[in-house]
């Protein structure tokens, strides 16, 4: 307890740390209901200000260091982080109530997604180099032509509720943005400062043991949207990730595009991500299939961006034993703290008004809760034809909460996959007699979401190359990136074109 003492709440702007004499906030246990008697300095547009400037001045300098430079800062990034041990995963428990295993998971995520950029752009295969040499002699001649991409400048990073630590301070934005060569402002989020302010020390100290500039880093905290609003509208701010609502993330959208020169904005936003499950698995596999979708609606108390909200399946005698099957499960699953106590109260509120909707009926409900800020996982059953005419049961419930969607038939899928909104993740349970039927349905969740899962669950996201985690609108505001995998660098860049230039002007 004697480091998180000389925890100081501090901003950390340009390589320093400061105190302001503005309203404090403080972070609070959940699974006690407890307040955190640490206060954290909040900014005001004073401290934007001198983050986006230092940030700016620096620009040019971080974004031409050769890539085996800032792979360095990344892997240093990652060992800070290890190298705070306990202290890190102690207050990261205390101030999210998630279980130290998870978070222990989550902080070999963060250092795993930093190692990933770190070693992909030692090849110099992100800056996409194409060379269309001159050809005088052609009518009309051509130029000599060379493209290569660049980063886009100063990035805005909203850190995330779910994941104090993967998508937070040092998280995959914050990681790929730094790749790229962009310098990087994290807005922390108010529930956990004080993880935040443990990592963001972690960023200072490596950008100190490789040499980099002071300014490529600043964490700034602001209770409510002012802090958020004013950086997102600063013009040396050049982009902007974000996870968290759909609320939010329109918000910032709308920012940005009201600015005189508008930035994208990279946001996460809302996702039920449905599942489809045909009858000859349903029928073979009943127990595994009620087992494995329990577990992933309920992991982590449902407050994954990917956990599904959605079950479809054919009316039919094997469905209906596999719902006596599941229902069970959910009535047995103990209650689970929630990060925080306006989360519960969204997710109560969201389920009381599922229950008013007609054509919905609640068909189990886990334990009842025995501590502060726990839910109950919900599930919820409907038919598919209420299902596709009625948009509010297809509202996201932040939380263990799910639609059990009874379908007329497996056709009536692709109705029901027609409606949906855009969506981080499809899945479909079936077998090798399913294929035909299946076959079909895959180009709509296709046009649906950014990664189709088989006979598997959603949750979970692998960190690698080939990773997709993104989708149409509103899982996503840009359908075209990824915010987890080694694509995720491309959201930070944009290409540029040196037409006839000398060998000693063009870059490295």
């Amino acid at each position: 307890m004697e480091f998180f003492m000389n925890i100081s709440g501090s901003l950390l702007i340009n390589g320093q740390e400061e105190l302001t004499t503005n309203e404090a906030i403080f972070a609070t246990n959940p699974t006690t209901g407890n307040r955190i008697d640490i206060a954290f300095h909040t900014a005001d547009e004073n401290h934007v200000n001198a983050a986006a400037e230092s940030a700016w001045n620096i620009f040019d300098d971080f974004r031409a260091l050769p890539s085996s430079r800032r792979s360095e800062f990344l892997k240093s990034i990652a060992n800070e982080i290890l190298a705070l041990g306990d202290t890190l995963i102690n207050k990261a428990v205390e101030e999210s109530g998630l279980p130290k295993g998870r978070i222990e998971g989550e902080r070999m995520r963060t250092v795993n997604q930093l190692n990933l950029f770190a070693n992909n752009i030692e090849t110099e295969s992100w800056r996409t180099t194409i060379i269309d040499s001159a050809l005088p002699e052609r009518t009309p001649p051509r130029s000599d032509l060379r493209h290569q991409k660049i980063a886009l400048g100063p990035v805005a990073v909203f850190g995330a509720s779910n994941f104090p630590l993967a998508f937070s301070v040092a998280g995959g934005d914050t990681a790929s943005a730094l790749a790229a060569g962009c310098p990087v402002i994290v807005k922390a989020h108010s529930a956990h400062p004080g993880t935040s302010w443990l990592v963001g020390k972690a960023i200072q100290k490596a950008a100190e043991l490789t040499g980099m500039p002071p300014g490529v880093f600043s964490l700034l905290y602001g209770e409510g949207n002012t802090i958020g609003t004013q950086l997102v509208q600063h013009p040396l701010i050049k982009a902007v990730g974000f996870t968290g609502s759909r609320s939010g993330g329109l918000a910032l959208l709308n920012i940005a595009n009201a600015r005189v020169e508008p930035i994208p904005v990279y946001a996460e936003m809302s996702s039920i991500n449905p599942v489809f499950a045909y009858e000859n698995t349903l029928t073979e596999n009943a127990v595994s299939i009620a087992q494995g979708f329990a577990a992933s609606l309920t992991m982590g108390a449902g407050q994954f961006c990917t956990n599904p909200g959605v079950l479809c399946y054919k009316d039919s005698p094997s469905s209906r034993a596999f719902i006596e099957k599941l229902t069970p499960i959910i009535a047995q699953s103990a209650a689970q703290t929630m990060l925080t106590p306006s989360i519960k109260n969204a997710y109560d509120n969201s389920v009381s008004d599922f229950t008013k909707i007609t054509g919905m009926t609640l068909i189990s409900q886990g334990s009842e809760a025995n501590g502060p800020n726990q839910c109950q996982a919900s599930i919820f059953q409907t038919t598919g034809d209420r299902f596709i005419n009625n948009r509010f049961m297809q509202n996201e419930v932040f939380g263990a909460c799910c639609v059990l969607v009874s379908c007329s038939s497996e056709a009536q899928f692709l109705e029901v996959a027609e409606s949906l909104e855009g969506q981080l993740t499809c899945t479909v349970l079936c077998n090798e007699q399913d294929h035909n039927q299946v076959r079909p349905l895959i180009p709509v969740l296709e046009r649906k979401a950014g990664r189709l899962v088989y006979n598997g669950y959603p949750t979970g996201v692998e960190v690698c190359n080939a990773m997709v985690h993104g989708g149409p609108f509103p899982a996503t505001s840009n359908s075209m990136t990824t915010s987890v995998g080694s694509n995720a660098i491309e959201r930070f860049l944009r290409p540029v074109c040196y037409q006839d230039f000398p060998n000693n002007l063009l870059p490295n």
